[in-house]
């Protein structure tokens, strides 16, 4: 049964054409009601009983899931028309049926694992640490983890030990931990309680920690560290928040798998030369780590920021919660049934479920709301909407694309982002808002922008690459090559012919295959549209001859391979069959004949300018052949037996 969307114009207080959402979104659509979360709640339950449904309310979703739970129905799907649409300026009915399309889009449920935490929790700090313990020891099993014995009560319902942190490590349900001048409480005896000696690396594990200390944060990026509970000693308001959330950890958990991780397309390093290190670089949480060629990512740590999956060259971590793809359908979902409904001039206001969410909807509320040529896409993480994403926006039918800045939000990641689509857009169509309020933000969106682009829409379908490339050419039709900032993941490389040997160490490393050889020539070979600049081809090239050059050949030309450089081949002085270069026989040549002791001779460095096979030859049988032996001796014989008999 095909889904019905059910309108509501919120009291009266939004304009709703239900024909025009209706026959743009695909949806059949209900009357357009005034009060279905309260008055009009009867109706409500009818329109759900009628079959699948979509309300277009997000501000009362609760009431409606409840009504549908006491319905015994599944919970209805829902979709914000009124804060996002209605509640702003202008003819808002193509803006909503692109909102609606979207909303009925079947996208993939993202992966998850169980976390178990059986509520084990170490608390650390001082008197606020002891504290803490005493409110959560009925909750948690609690060890409270003091820097001198003078902290330690009488209260035996927890464990109180000494000691220092040396090193933490792990997740919610998974923490291990290090503790030097560890001691112990011998609870028996009168007096004040002693302690066992101090011992140095004593191991333990928990699965949370509720760091009251004061001092740093245990990890990079406290705050994304599931399980970490960190206050200031000194704030009561804050140490009984974090308490509160501590006593609610325990129990089983879904851990999103935010990325998937493809070890073969990772251009980390070969043979322990160091090459591509973009994710490695802006991981806040240390979820990433090398793991020899490529790297490996911890799912307990990761985050979920995604600007791993943007920055990443190869496609080898790429967004899993959700996939890139369903980014992709859902911008050409907007855009087109946006344009198909009657919406011109299409605007993009990518933003969080968080700090974005709220300013929209403050927007709406208290000011003038959304432009109706506005279309906000929200997303998980800002970071993973990286240049592809953007160009894929633009390409597709969005004239201009801001993005609404979270407190929260990798800036670096982004910011460099948005340069590069910026480059390969050949326009500063895409904008980063930092508005101080709602109404600041409205006062942005409402001004022209200067910037906007115009293009024929494509559907963006491909990896992230194949799709920031089509957009690229799609919005710079008459562009052959774009030059691009350093630590672009396109480019060219430059050889120096003079100082290359076609030694081909290049070849034999290159993670992505942009540089092959020859079989039949002495040749170096490139491929353009392979290459990632990820920089180990400069690394590894003794002569240093090899130097990077961002950039973006929209030719057919970069999917050819190219000769960049390329030599007469040497032929053997004693067959005549070709092997290596000139140049590169030349240079041993100089610098092993006369001077190395295993080409002292004329006749031993003629064997550098032989082919394998002939070289193997000649030292066969040259006079001081390493390999050869001492005379065989002779096969001893019957007739020898019996002479040697007669003898005696």
């Amino acid at each position: 049964m095909a889904k019905k969307l059910i309108l509501c114009d919120c009291l009266g207080s939004q304009k709703l054409d239900a024909d025009v959402i209706s026959e743009g979104c695909g949806l059949s659509c209900s009357k357009v009601y005034s009060s279905l979360c309260t008055s009009q709640i009867e109706l409500a339950a009818k329109e759900l009983s009628e079959g699948d449904a979509i309300i277009a309310c997000q501000q009362e979703r609760q009431t409606f899931e409840e009504l549908a739970d006491e319905l015994n129905l599944d919970a209805p799907g829902f979709v914000d028309l009124r804060d996002r649409a209605g509640w702003g300026e202008g003819n808002a009915a193509p803006k909503m049926a692109a909102l609606a399309a979207e909303a009925n889009l079947a996208l993939p449920l993202g992966k998850s694992v169980d976390v178990i935490s059986e509520g084990t929790c170490l608390v650390i700090g001082a008197e606020a640490a002891i504290s803490a313990a005493i409110d959560l020891c009925e909750t948690l099993a609690v060890t409270a983890l003091v820097p001198h014995s003078d902290l330690i009560p009488l209260d035996r319902r927890f464990d109180c030990v000494v000691g220092k942190i040396r090193k933490v490590s792990g997740a919610l349900g998974g923490f291990s931990v290090k503790i030097n001048e560890f001691q112990q409480v011998t609870p028996g005896g009168r007096g004040a309680f002693t302690l066992s000696d101090p011992l140095d690396g004593a191991a333990s594990a928990c699965d949370i920690i509720l760091d009251l200390s004061g001092a740093a944060p245990m990890f990079p990026a406290p705050e994304k560290r599931e399980g970490y509970l960190r206050a200031d000693p000194s704030y009561a308001p804050a140490i009984a928040s974090a308490v509160f959330e501590a006593s609610q950890l325990i129990g089983t958990f879904e851990k999103p798998l935010y990325v998937r991780l493809e070890p073969s397309l990772c251009a980390h390093s070969r043979a322990e030369q160091a090459a591509c290190s973009n994710c490695l670089d802006v991981c806040p949480t240390g979820a990433i780590t090398p793991a020899g060629e490529h790297v490996s990512i911890d799912p307990m740590i990761c985050a979920g920021c995604g600007s791993c999956s943007a920055v990443c060259p190869s496609g080898a971590i790429s967004s899993d919660a959700p996939p890139v793809d369903a980014i992709f359908s859902r911008l050409n979902t907007l855009s087109s049934t946006y344009r198909d409904a009657g919406g011109t001039n299409a605007r993009l206001l990518v933003h969080d479920a968080g700090h974005g969410l709220e300013m929209i909807s403050l927007a709406a509320r208290f000011g003038r709301g959304l432009p109706c040529n506005v279309s906000p896409l929200e997303v998980d993480a800002l970071s993973g909407f990286g240049h592809a994403e953007m160009l894929a926006a633009l390409a597709c039918g969005f004239e201009h694309v801001d993005v609404l800045m979270s407190p929260k939000t990798e800036r670096d990641v982004i910011e460099g982002q948005a340069e590069l689509a910026c480059s390969m857009a050949g326009s500063q169509a895409v904008r980063l808002l930092h508005p101080a309020d709602p109404d600041a933000l409205c006062g942005v969106l409402y001004q022209d922008v200067e910037n906007a682009v115009s293009c024929t829409p494509i559907l963006p379908m491909g990896s992230r690459r194949q799709v920031a490339r089509l957009a690229a050419k799609t919005l710079q039709p008459d562009a052959d090559v774009i030059e691009l900032s350093s630590n672009a993941p396109y480019g060219a490389i430059v050889v120096d012919t003079d100082a290359c040997t076609l030694c081909l160490s290049c070849v034999s490393l290159c993670p992505s295959g942009a540089l092959g050889d020859n079989s039949d020539l002495p040749q170096l070979r490139f491929q353009e549209d392979a290459c990632l600049q990820c920089g180990l081809c400069s690394n590894i090239c003794p002569e240093k001859a090899i130097t990077l050059k961002p950039q973006v050949d929209l030719t057919d030309n970069a999917f050819n391979q190219r000769v960049l450089n390329e030599e007469e081949p040497f032929a053997c002085i004693e067959c005549g069959s070709l092997f290596g270069s000139k140049s590169t026989i030349a240079k041993i040549t100089e610098k092993l004949a006369g001077k190395h002791s295993m080409f002292a001779t004329s006749d031993a460095a003629k064997m550098i300018q032989m082919c394998e096979n002939c070289r193997i030859q000649a030292q066969y049988h040259s006079a001081d052949n390493p390999f050869q032996g001492g005379e065989r001796p002779r096969v001893r014989t019957s007739e020898d037996y019996f002479s040697k008999r007669k003898d005696h």
